[in-house]
């Protein structure tokens, strides 16, 4: 890849709005704008945001053999993978994997979406188009298949927080279509030839749209893919239409602090080049029977099966916002002072605080426990790698040698979340 730093359609206009900007993913990103990261945090949990993720990679699989080269690389069984029923993947609907090397670590994680019973799009992390591209193409052997590398080709922005159907409601050609049924991990609208064709999902003037109710906040919203030259259009007209609902544009370190909250993971960071075992994300896996084995084989499987657990990937809270900061020199110990593993993540979410024993959300209600006149002050959130299975209540403490931080490892972290809520509710 080029040393070159790579910029999105949008580069201009995160200038001239005063985005603070910072390299990501071999690409010049918005970290934030002049509101700041706890506004911007505090409005996609109150309203909606509009998140730039252009730079993400699209790579579409097209063939006969689609599908199975899918179910030979992805760690998500597709013939097993929907709902508490574990159906098929079909035609509109999305899954949450990863791809592996032969190791069991991870190169990537992506959503598999399924166009048609021949053609899937795989959308990665920024700059990962390339090497999964070469990852498919590597297996792919004599399979009919089709595989090409959209990098930078399509546009994409994500609308995320409980106002973000009733924005785009203002700017679709028939949201009452649209939106009349419209489940968690689908999408509307599709691609041909690698871009974006009239489909289910027009804008108001006719701008063909694939509309995913998908997203890395843990709150409602949508990814929207648009051909490149729309992008910058698309954006200021849902800033436009989100006026009334105090929309605000939101850089990484809110997307970071958001996603954190929700434990969920950041590639190469949370998980990478280590074997994907004993951490919060099993979900991205095929499913196991009652002896261990995986209901289907796929690259990287027989590591995950064979090899013995070392590393324990907790999340974590803590009990103020302080943080700290992930660096060489920080580390994890236990209450007595023995070092036990790595910080893997850690940030603040502003939205939640304790009440005695509990982490409450300002989206609690009072009757799941969130006092009058709650105002958090946000806890450090995150994930940490350490050689022993903790418990749930455990404490350990953060620390570069000089601050300590006490923090508890959780289950979850940010209750009251909103993305898997029907969508009857946020009309």
């Amino acid at each position: 890849m080029s040393s070159k730093m790579k910029t999105t359609l949008l580069h201009d206009w995160h200038v001239a709005n005063g985005a603070n900007m910072a390299a990501f993913g071999a690409y010049d990103m918005p970290l934030w704008y002049p509101l700041g990261v706890k506004g911007e945090h505090l409005a996609v949990i109150n309203s909606a945001g509009l998140f730039d993720t252009s730079h993400m990679a699209v790579v579409t699989v097209k063939g006969a053999h689609a599908r199975t080269l899918l179910q030979n690389c992805f760690s998500k069984d597709l013939e097993r993978c929907l709902g508490l029923k574990k159906t098929a993947l079909i035609e509109g609907r999305c899954v949450y994997g990863l791809f592996l090397t032969k190791q069991g670590h991870v190169l990537d994680d992506s959503i598999v979406s399924q166009i048609t019973d021949d053609l899937y799009m795989v959308v990665v992390n920024a700059g990962m188009g390339e090497a999964i591209t070469a990852h498919l193409i590597n297996q792919a052997g004599k399979l009919q298949v089709e595989i090409n590398d959209l990098t930078d080709r399509v546009g994409k922005i994500d609308i995320q927080g409980p106002c973000s159907a009733k924005i785009l409601q203002k700017l679709l050609k028939d949201p009452d279509t649209v939106f009349g049924s419209f489940p968690y991990f689908s999408f509307k609208g599709w691609f041909e030839k690698g871009l974006l064709e009239k489909g289910a999902v027009e804008l108001s003037d006719g701008t063909p749209i694939l509309l995913s109710r998908t997203g890395y906040t843990g709150e409602f919203g949508f990814e929207i893919f648009v051909a490149p030259e729309k992008l910058v259009s698309l954006w200021e007209s849902l800033l436009e239409a989100g006026v009334d609902y105090s929309i605000e544009p939101c850089g990484l370190a809110a997307r970071d602090s958001l996603r954190a909250g929700a434990v969920l993971p950041l590639s190469h960071q949370d998980v990478g080049d280590w074997v994907f075992s004993e951490n919060p994300w099993p979900f991205a896996l095929a499913e196991r029977n009652e002896n261990g084995q995986f209901s289907k084989d796929f690259f990287g499987a027989q590591a995950l099966s064979s090899l013995a657990v070392t590393d324990y990937t907790l999340p974590f809270a803590g009990y103020d916002p302080r943080k700290m900061v992930v660096s060489d020199n920080s580390y994890v110990t236990d209450v007595t002072g023995n070092r036990v593993g790595t910080i893997l993540t850690c940030a603040t979410d502003m939205a939640i605080g304790r009440v005695g024993d509990d982490i409450v959300s300002i989206a609690t209600s009072a009757e799941a426990g969130k006092t009058e006149g709650f105002s958090p002050r946000g806890l450090s959130c995150g994930f940490v790698k350490v050689n022993q299975k903790f418990k749930p209540g455990d404490i350990v403490m953060l620390t570069d040698g000089k601050r300590k931080i006490k923090v508890e490892i959780r289950r979850d972290i940010r209750p009251d979340r909103t993305a898997r809520r029907p969508m009857r509710e946020m009309l």
